[in-house]
């Protein structure tokens, strides 16, 4: 597997109570590591509640909310899943038309895959 150089992008992750801990933590990591900026965007500022299966995990501080943040500033878009984060994603109106969610190919993949419900463990949509 070649290693990629992603110094120059910025991903935001976008997260709510529930997410699965590993499915955001551990692309997380990986983006990094490969130089990437990363955000957790979500619905609320402080933190959201991550779960590891059932079992409460990690409370994942929040960088930014939907309202705070502009498609534009960023190249890509992480979508983790868990019970909770796709519902919570698709219930939220600010978060399916939001401005982090609404011109660039990654905002349109996230709406198709909220409005579809074609959640699997993890939608990773590139712009």
């Amino acid at each position: 597997m070649t290693e990629q150089n992603l110094g120059d992008k910025t991903i935001a992750i976008l997260a709510t109570e529930g997410v699965e801990q590993v499915e955001l933590t551990e692309p997380r990591k990986a983006l990094e590591d490969a130089g990437a900026t990363v955000e957790v965007i979500s619905l609320k500022p402080g933190a959201v509640q991550a779960m590891n299966h059932i079992d409460k995990g990690d409370m994942i501080p929040v960088d930014r909310t939907v309202e705070q943040v502009d498609a534009e500033g960023y190249d890509g878009l992480l979508l983790p899943g868990g019970v909770l984060n796709p519902d919570n994603l698709r219930q939220n109106e600010q978060a399916s038309a939001s401005s982090a969610t609404s011109t660039t190919r990654a905002s349109r993949s996230l709406r198709s895959a909220m409005r579809h419900g074609s959640w699997s463990k993890l939608t990773w949509c590139a712009a």
